[in-house]
């Protein structure tokens, strides 16, 4: 029995290392969509698409492990916590390579349009903030961090701010309809590294779901998270 429940834990780690994995390549491809699209670069943008079938299938394999330990383990109230935050976190992971994939996918179909380089400062300020949060949102789950968890929302308010900046930035196009039509998808740049920022936010969750036991989100006020102080 010792000797199942020592291989359990040892598959339990290897998974978590491969999530951790998987977030540094979804960080990763983050940076790299938005460095394809500020300095117009193809080749770069083509990269990030191709490189999501890795994080595609490290995600699959995540989740067939887990769902091979939950069929072929009893895993007590902590191991079933601890597999439902990797389960959750491998999807979160997985759609911001989406996310990143996207972005890639839309400068390369906008690639021959006029572009606003104070429009292309607010992507790449986005993306500044981003990228920290998926690697804070990485290092709260590796280090059971629960005050860390706590910051992601507060780091995820800027990027709010930004993606609603970016309506009044494109207007300001409006007199070049070529122009215009570039800056409308940069509003969908946007709002993708909106929904990367609030993956983040949901990593941060789900870690904390896993140290305290009771889910929260942290952006409902009316449920305010047991921090221990």
């Amino acid at each position: 029995m010792q000797d199942a429940r020592k291989r359990f834990h040892e598959h339990l780690d290897e998974l978590e290392r491969e999530i951790q994995r998987a977030g540094q390549l979804a960080e990763v491809a983050v940076a790299r969509a938005i460095e394809a699209l500020v300095r117009h670069d193809v080749a770069l943008a083509d990269q990030v698409i191709a490189g999501d079938d890795e994080l595609d299938r490290r995600y699959i394999d995540v989740e067939r492990g887990v769902l091979d330990l939950l069929a072929t383990q009893s895993p007590v109230a902590s191991d079933l916590r601890r597999l439902s935050a990797i389960l959750h976190i491998n999807l979160h992971l997985e759609r911001i390579g989406d996310m990143a994939v996207n972005i890639a996918k839309i400068f390369k179909s906008i690639r021959e349009l006029p572009g606003s380089p104070t429009v292309l400062a607010h992507v790449q300020e986005m993306g500044d903030v981003v990228g920290p949060m998926i690697r804070a949102a990485m290092e709260a789950f590796a280090r059971r961090d629960l005050q860390l968890c706590l910051r992601l929302p507060e780091m995820d308010d800027p990027v709010d701010r930004l993606n609603l900046g970016m309506y009044k930035e494109v207007a300001s196009l409006a007199s070049d309809p070529a122009m215009l039509d570039w800056g409308l998808r940069m509003t969908v740049v946007a709002r993708q590294l909106e929904r990367v920022g609030d993956h983040a936010v949901d990593i941060a969750e789900q870690v904390g779901f896993l140290l305290t036991g009771e889910f929260r989100e942290f952006t409902d006020a009316s449920h305010p998270v047991d921090t221990g102080i």
